[in-house]
């Protein structure tokens, strides 16, 4: 029987392939197309519209670095809400944190219900966690009609192309400032610049446009084809870059967290900007 791969075009000039070993499940939702299988060495694979999302080998680096970096950067973060994400590996990741309540937008309840049954390995029992609110609706519609606001906003999505476009709008990120708490942080994925680069560059312009303190970090993440992927950080009060590492060494401690990425040092160092970067940015 001949070997049937998975081949990811999301950019026209390359392509990545990965075996499949095991389909899990191959289907269109109303939003958009999923492809769920295994393979030997990344074990389970999460596939929307043709673009790899998360892998069972390697979504702790992705997940443990868009939520952990606002949230140890704050002393007391009450309220999250998380935009996408239906995986269900950021919010377990934010749900490790002594917060009250995590609001998740999520477009696709198909997605969902998918991670419920077939991603334990990565979202654990968070979508049962009494702190999960999940709402099934348009995540920039909620933020721009909403009147609540939050310590941390995670915008937890898929590239800018079809229903993920919006998110990355200046109008999107300036609802985001409104919905943000006093000292509240931002935090987005900024896909690999590498090959996204304008994509790193109009977020950088909205960013500075629209909060006080803006910056990007970097986490390099095996499946994310091109290099590292970026992270936007942001906000009116208070700056992720600038806490101690002996502060959030003592955060660390103090919630008792066992993270297999993320660590104090590494923290600090992801926000180092490589000058290639850096131009993109001004």
């Amino acid at each position: 029987m001949a070997e049937q791969w998975f081949r990811e075009t999301l950019h026209p000039e390359l392509q990545a392939g990965i075996r499949i070993d095991r389909m899990i499940h191959q289907g269109q939702t109303a939003v958009q197309s999923v492809l769920l299988f295994d393979n030997a060495l990344l074990g389970r694979v999460l596939v929307l519209d043709d673009v790899v999302q998360t892998t069972e080998r390697d979504e702790f680096i992705y997940h443990e670095m868009l939520a952990h970096v606002p949230l140890l950067a704050l002393e007391r973060p009450g309220e999250v809400l998380i935009i996408g994400g239906g995986d269900g590996g950021c919010l377990e990741e934010v749900l490790k944190h002594p917060v009250e309540r995590v609001t998740m937008i999520e477009l696709d309840p198909e997605v969902v219900d998918l991670a419920r049954r077939h991603l334990g390995m990565i979202c654990g029992n968070a979508f049962d966690d009494p702190r999960t609110e999940l709402r099934i609706e348009d995540g920039a519609k909620f933020l721009a009609e909403t009147g609540r606001r939050f310590d941390v906003i995670i915008i937890d999505s898929t590239d800018p192309v079809g229903p993920g476009a919006v998110l990355f709008s200046h109008e999107f990120y300036g609802d985001c400032r409104r919905c943000l708490a006093p000292g509240g942080i931002l935090v987005t994925q900024n896909g690999v610049p590498f090959i996204q680069g304008e994509e790193l560059a109009a977020s950088a312009r909205s960013f500075a446009a629209l909060f006080e303190h803006s910056s990007f970090y970097f986490a390099a993440v095996p499946m994310y084809f091109g290099g590292a992927m970026a992270f936007g950080c942001a906000s009116q009060g208070a700056d992720a870059a600038a806490v101690t590492v002996a502060h959030l060494q003592q955060r660390l401690e103090q919630r008792h967290l066992d993270l297999r990425y993320y660590s104090p040092d590494v923290h600090k160092g992801a926000f180092a900007m490589p000058p290639y970067l850096r131009e993109l940015t001004r």
